[in-house]
């Protein structure tokens, strides 16, 4: 049995584009056109609104609270979001914020027993506290 050998394929012979002439030079200057009024641009269509974001569930759901922490918000059922909404309406009205070091909650008597006993605590505590303090 022979083999065959097959063919190499033929390059295609590249063949040089036809150079085109350069345009000639003006030999006069054009007189310098008069401006006419530009014309106004046409008025974009205003983008559409996203719809509002709608909230999560999961924060939107009523929890109970513990005894302690019914003492500062009611023994109301309510959301998370209000939870924490009237935690800080009850330190801004008892001016318990501290006034240096304004993420600092200073606690008084009702605040100390939901805060575990700590004189003051940081504002990003805060969720984790009412999280022990909700069911």
């Amino acid at each position: 049995m022979a083999t065959k050998k097959k063919a190499a394929p033929k390059k295609a012979a590249k063949k040089a584009a036809p150079k085109k002439a350069a345009p000639k030079k003006a030999a006069k200057k054009a007189a310098p056109k008069k401006a006419a009024p530009k014309k106004a641009a046409p008025k974009k269509a205003a983008p559409k609104k996203k719809s509002a974001r709608k909230p999560n569930a999961a924060f939107m759901k009523p929890l109970t609270p513990s005894a302690v922490l019914a003492d500062v918000i009611g023994n109301k059922e309510v959301p998370r979001t209000e939870i924490i909404k009237k935690i800080w309406d009850y330190i801004k009205k008892n001016k318990l914020q501290d006034q240096k070091n304004k993420r600092m909650i200073n606690a008084d008597a009702k605040l100390k027993a939901l805060f575990a006993g700590k004189a003051q605590i940081s504002m990003f505590d805060l969720a984790k506290i009412v999280g022990k303090n909700v069911s």
